[in-house]
């Protein structure tokens, strides 16, 4: 089975950098924008997830094998595309919520995919400033 996810994670992560992430960038779609833990530039990703009061939540497909994961590790500050405009916030990744549940207070489309795509689910929150 660990051979299966190591394939699905990476056509899947293929998939969004060279397709979703490029597409997303000119859509209104939410993006995420992290550091890059070795080069240092901006890096954005297109996600999905809600606003609830002053906090982001979303559920990343790979857990700590997806990039965006990984950054935020190194640095958690973040800014988030919403509607147009970027909001400034601090991510949290949050291993002991139930990501499976968490999915169902989320948009049902992209929770759909994320539990059809994802191989360790995690969920993050971002509060913004």
């Amino acid at each position: 089975m660990a051979d299966f996810n190591s394939l699905k994670r990476l056509v899947v992560q293929n998939t969004q950098r060279y397709l979703v992430n490029p597409v997303g960038r000119r859509l209104p779609v939410v993006m995420l924008e992290t550091v890059g833990r070795k080069s240092g530039q901006p890096r954005h990703t297109a996600i999905g997830g809600r606003l609830v009061g002053n906090q982001f939540w979303l559920v990343s497909e790979h857990g700590e094998h997806s990039d965006y994961v990984r950054n935020i590790k190194a640095n958690p500050a973040v800014r988030l595309r919403i509607s147009d405009q970027w909001r400034a916030g601090t991510a949290h990744l949050l291993p002991d919520d139930d990501a499976r549940a968490r999915l169902q207070q989320l948009p049902r489309g992209n929770s759909a995919v994320v539990r059809a795509v994802g191989t360790d689910l995690l969920t993050v929150r971002v509060d913004l400033d």
